[in-house]
This record gives structure tokens, sequence and C-alpha cells, in this order.
């Protein structure tokens, strides 16, 4: 069967099938997070129920781990409030790597 044909019998199913535009997928579980990086999303609706399925490259990051958080983002919440790398660190760690709550902040 080509990709045409599956489209039109989920059509026909009453199965509805989008993809979903993300950067980054968090699963959150009590032993620690599943990080799904550059991750491939789709959102399938049927019978009015809806189910994602999510594909990418997936990291396992443990409870104790603290909050996670890359150069990238100190270089962003530094650039945004003038801040120095420390105060940087210091708030995206207060806020679990949170950049929106580290800059504002510090702002």
């Amino acid at each position: 069967m080509n990709p045409a044909q599956i489209s039109r019998m989920m059509k026909q199913l009453g199965i509805k099938q989008e993809e979903v535009d993300a950067t980054e997928v968090i699963i959150k579980t009590p032993q620690g997070n599943i990080v799904v990086r550059q991750p491939s999303v789709m959102v399938i609706e049927a019978q009015g129920k809806k189910t994602f399925q999510v594909m990418g490259n997936v990291t396992e990051e443990s409870a104790e781990a603290g909050p996670q958080f890359t150069d990238d983002d100190v270089k962003l919440v530094m650039e945004k409030t003038g801040k120095s790398e420390t105060e940087a660190r210091n708030a995206l760690e207060s806020t679990n790597g949170d950049l929106t709550e580290a800059i504002m902040k510090l702002t």
C-alpha cells in the first residue's frame, strides 16, 4: 500500500493524524526523566481519544541529577539579562533549568 491509500483508509475509519512541531519531549517519572531530543511527534485521534507517537534521540536522567541545562542556556540568560555567568548559572539552578523563569528572576 502506498501512503495515499493508507491515508484514505485511516480517514474512512475516522482516524485523524497530525504532526506536532516539538523541539523536545520530557516524560517525568519518580525515578527521573526520559528526554526525547529532536523528536518526531504524531498525534493520532480515533474514537475521541488522542494517542501520541514520539520518536527521536532518547536519554534518561536520574532524579538525583538535579536541574539540566546547557552552556547555551547559560549564555542566553547572560545575553538577555547582562548578568555574569555565575549569576546566570545560579538562576538556572534555582529555577530547575527554566529559561524564562531564570531571566525573569534576574531582571
